[in-house]
C-alpha cells in the first residue's frame, strides 16, 4: 500500500528537490511534486494544490513550501494525514527579508535574474557544497524556473500571512527539520514551531545548510520513514 505523499518544493526549486528523497522511498511512497510557479499568492499556490492531490496525503515542504503547507492546513486540514515543514519558519518576513526580497523583484526586471539566483546560492548550500556539481544543480533549478516564476514566488511569500496563530491546531503527526548550517531559516525558528505543534518531532540534518534533500538526502528520507509510520 502507498502513502501519498504531496511534495511543496522552495523558491525557484522543482522536482529535483526531492529527487534523491524520494528514491529510497519508492517502494512505500506514491508522490506527486506540485507546480508552485503559476500563482503569485501562498493562498493560490495552496488552492492549486488542493485541486490536484489525492483525496487525502501526507504533505511535505521546504521553505517556500512550508509556507504553502502550512496555508492548505487552514484550507483542507481534514485532508492531510502527515506534516512535514523542512528549513521554513511560520513568521512573516522581517522588514528588512521584505526589503530584501522586493529588491531581487527590482533586480530581475532589470535583467539581472541570473545574478540573482547565483547570488542566493551560498546561502542555499553550505560552504563545502559551493563550486560543486551540486551547487551547479540547485543554479540549474533556478534557471529552469525563470524569472516569471521567481516574481511571482517572491510576491507570493512577501504577502503570506504569519502562521504562528495556527500552529496549535495541526492535529496531525508532524515532522520539522532544518539543517544545521542553514543561515535563512536557523534552527531557532524550527525550534519555535517544534514547541508549539502538538505531535511534533523536531529533526536536525546534519552537513547540510537550506537544501537538506540535496545536500543530505539519505538523513530526509530516514526521517520521512519514521514519520510516515507514525
Amino acid at each position: 500500500m502507498y502513502t501519498p505523499i504531496v511534495l511543496l518544493p522552495g523558491l525557484l526549486c522543482d522536482a529535483r528537490l526531492w529527487r534523491d528523497v524520494v528514491l529510497p522511498l519508492r517502494d512505500t511512497v506514491a508522490p506527486m511534486v506540485a507546480d508552485l510557479t503559476l500563482d503569485d499568492s501562498v493562498a493560490g499556490m495552496a488552492s492549486r494544490t488542493l485541486a490536484a492531490a489525492p483525496p487525502k496525503f501526507a504533505l511535505a515542504g521546504l521553505s517556500m513550501g512550508g509556507y504553502v503547507a502550512l496555508e492548505i492546513m487552514r484550507q483542507a486540514p481534514d485532508r492531510v494525514t502527515h506534516l512535514a515543514l523542512l528549513d521554513t519558519s511560520a513568521r512573516p518576513d522581517t522588514d528588512e527579508r521584505r526589503e530584501a526580497r522586493r529588491k531581487g523583484i527590482e533586480n530581475v526586471k532589470l535583467g539581472k535574474f541570473i545574478g540573482v539566483s547565483r547570488s542566493l546560492l551560498p546561502s542555499l548550500v553550505a560552504k563545502r557544497n559551493l563550486n560543486t556539481p551540486l551547487a551547479e544543480e540547485v543554479q540549474a533549478m533556478a534557471e529552469r524556473l525563470g524569472q516569471d516564476a521567481y516574481i511571482r514566488q517572491q510576491q507570493a511569500i512577501l504577502g503570506r500571512p504569519d502562521s504562528r496563530p495556527d500552529l496549535a491546531g495541526v492535529k496531525v503527526p508532524t515532522l520539522i527539520g532544518v539543517g544545521t548550517e542553514d543561515v535563512l531559516t536557523p534552527m531557532e525558528l524550527a525550534e519555535e514551531m517544534a514547541a508549539t505543534v502538538p505531535h511534533a518531532d523536531i529533526v536536525r540534518f546534519a552537513r547540510s545548510a537550506h537544501l537538506p534533500t540535496m545536500e543530505n538526502p539519505k538523513a530526509v528520507a530516514d526521517a520521512f520513514g519514521n514519520w510516515l509510520a507514525r
